[in-house]
This record gives structure tokens, C-alpha cells and sequence, in this order.
């Protein structure tokens, strides 16, 4: 189980994990579950509430992570609040936005930011462990690409002169902050499978 409605992060993790023997589903396969919320002050307490809730409720091993920018110049936000940096039921483009907004007047050699990614693995008796990920960049002044999601458009990796939004699929999967915390649950997933959980 993957602790997702998120389309594009659960597509994300079953590529990544495409060669193990598992099978993947997320939140929309469960239709009855109650919504966890995100409320912890950061992304590895909001990370681990996600899995062990939905690893109890649905006695099913369970992956989850909580994941998000940090922008130096605004202080480390939007930070745990990268999903609803615009307001509650914002979208992509209006968290975007308000981004765009609040760095309008920030000069471009201080506009650096992380993209970070906390995944916990939790089993239904509460046996848990975590994992973490980084990719270090800049935000650009206006959106470019067309593939991916979140802030995608908005963030050049350290190194490059692309946007993920316009690097790709295949790069992404290779360098994104939850293709880094991924490569760690890989190596701890056999352990949890295997019911030996240290």
C-alpha cells in the first residue's frame, strides 16, 4: 500500500520498485478510508502518522512519505505546507504562483532551495522504519516544461540548467529527492517482506 491519491507519486513509486515482487496500490483503492492528517511540524512525523494509520487500517504494509520544498530565502517554507502552500484545495499552479509571488523581488543567486523527501515504511503491528532524500537547486522566475508535478516547473537542479519539468521522466527518476529516499526503502523492504524488522 502506498499512502497516496497522488497519481504522479504513486506512478513515481511503482516504477522505482518495479522490479521487486510487489503489488502496489493506493489510497483510491481504498475508498472508505479516513483522511490522515497532515498536521505533524515535520515531514518524517508526517511521513510515519500517514503509514501507521493506514498500515493498521488497512492490515497492509504500508509506504508512505511526506515530501515537499524548502526555499531558503522564505525561511525553509513552504516547507511540510508544500501542498497547500496557496490555501487548503489549491492546485499546482496557484501554489506556483504564490511561490513566484513571494520570491518576485529575491535576486536570482539567492534563490536556493531542496526538494526533501521523507518515506516511512510501516507493518499493521506498528513496526516502522524511515527514509530520507534531497536534491538541492534554484527556482526559476517563471514556469517551464510540461512533465511532472508540483513545483517541477519552477525548480532547477544543482548542475543543471533545465527545470525537472523539462528534464524528464527518466532524469527525474534517477536524481529527485524521492528517487534518493526510494533507493533507501529498496534496501529495507526485503527486511519488512521478510518479517524480520530490526
Amino acid at each position: 500500500m502506498v499512502a497516496t491519491r497522488n497519481r504522479g507519486k504513486l506512478a513515481e513509486i511503482a516504477a522505482a520498485l518495479a522490479d521487486l515482487d510487489l503489488e502496489l496500490v493506493g489510497l483510491d483503492d481504498f475508498p472508505g478510508l479516513a483522511e490522515v492528517v497532515e498536521d505533524q511540524p515535520t515531514f518524517e512525523e508526517n511521513a510515519l502518522k500517514k503509514a501507521r494509520q493506514i498500515a493498521a487500517a488497512t492490515n497492509c504494509l504500508t509506504l508512505a512519505d511526506d515530501s515537499g520544498l524548502e526555499v531558503a530565502a522564505l525561511g525553509g517554507a513552504p516547507g511540510v505546507r508544500s501542498a497547500r502552500f496557496a490555501g487548503p484545495a489549491a492546485d499546482d499552479a496557484a501554489n506556483n504562483q504564490r511561490l513566484l509571488g513571494e520570491l518576485a523581488a529575491v535576486p536570482d543567486e539567492d534563490r536556493q532551495a531542496t526538494f526533501r523527501c521523507v518515506l516511512a515504511i510501516c507493518r499493521p503491528d506498528g513496526h516502522c522504519r524511515t527514509c530520507q532524500g534531497e536534491l538541492r537547486g534554484a527556482i526559476t522566475r517563471q514556469p517551464r516544461g510540461a512533465y511532472g508535478f508540483g513545483y517541477d516547473p519552477l525548480f532547477v537542479p544543482e548542475g543543471r540548467t533545465q527545470t525537472i519539468s523539462e528534464l524528464g521522466a527518466e532524469v527525474k527518476a534517477a536524481i529527485s529527492h524521492r528517487a534518493r529516499a526510494l533507493a533507501c526503502a529498496r534496501s529495507l523492504l526485503p527486511q519488512f517482506l521478510g518479517n524480520t524488522v530490526e
